[in-house]
């Protein structure tokens, strides 16, 4: 790996940690109660891997008014609360990051407040300290490349040698906008009943169903 990537960018909701069922389920909760009433398909297919921009900006176009000032507020301290009390890292993600051989980041469309708080209840946050970037840093978050290529930017790796680890469909289609390389993860918990990896079958994507599996392809390469 080290001849191959000069620097090894992290997603991580869904990827760090297995994070995205209790984030999904809230982000539904808070939606019904302020008076959206859509599925847990439609939050997956819509908002997983984006921007709290997104989930806004698609409220106005469904009810025709913006959300309340306190939902953003609303849903953190519900989903705050979830994560203190299930949240846990990814299985192996500890075993991966301590045999890393290769500088490495983490690049969210969480804010820096849920990211912090992510890795801290995780026990991941003394990997990801002062290497962790966020989509309110930059103009357009994903599928726009503008994240990754800050990431890059900042710790000092050309884009065509990076390496992104991904599981959503917006983030892969970030990591391809940014010329990078990119493999798929999907070995999270919120993805164990939903079949909807079509990216993956046109696309020259690896995937991958563990983190083992991701050490062992990081040895290879």
């Amino acid at each position: 790996m080290r001849e191959t990537f000069d620097l090894l960018i992290f997603d991580c909701d869904g990827v760090l940690i297995d994070s995205e069922v209790i984030s999904t389920r809230t982000l539904l909760e808070t939606l019904r109660g302020h008076g959206l009433e859509v599925d847990l398909g439609y939050v997956r297919k819509t908002y997983l891997g984006r921007s709290m921009s997104v989930v806004k900006k698609d409220y106005l176009r469904l009810v025709g008014r913006d959300l309340s000032e306190t939902f953003e507020a609303d849903f953190l301290a519900r989903l705050f609360s979830a994560y203190r009390r299930d949240l846990s890292a990814t299985t192996g993600v500890k075993d991966l990051l301590d045999n890393l051989t290769v500088p490495f980041c983490m690049a969210t469309s969480s804010s820096i407040e849920r990211a912090m708080l992510s890795l801290e209840v995780t026990g991941l946050l003394p990997y990801f300290e002062g290497r962790i970037f966020c989509a309110s840093m930059v103009k357009r978050g994903k599928p726009a490349p503008d994240l990754f290529l800050l990431a890059a930017v900042e710790q000092g790796a050309e884009p065509h040698r990076c390496l992104v680890i991904e599981d959503s469909e917006v983030g892969v289609l970030a990591a391809q906008n940014a010329a990078m390389a990119v493999w798929r993860f999907v070995g999270g918990s919120h993805l164990k009943d939903y079949d909807d990896l079509s990216l993956d079958r046109n696309a020259d994507v690896p995937v991958f169903d563990s983190m083992r599996d991701v050490a062992a392809a990081l040895r290879a390469d």
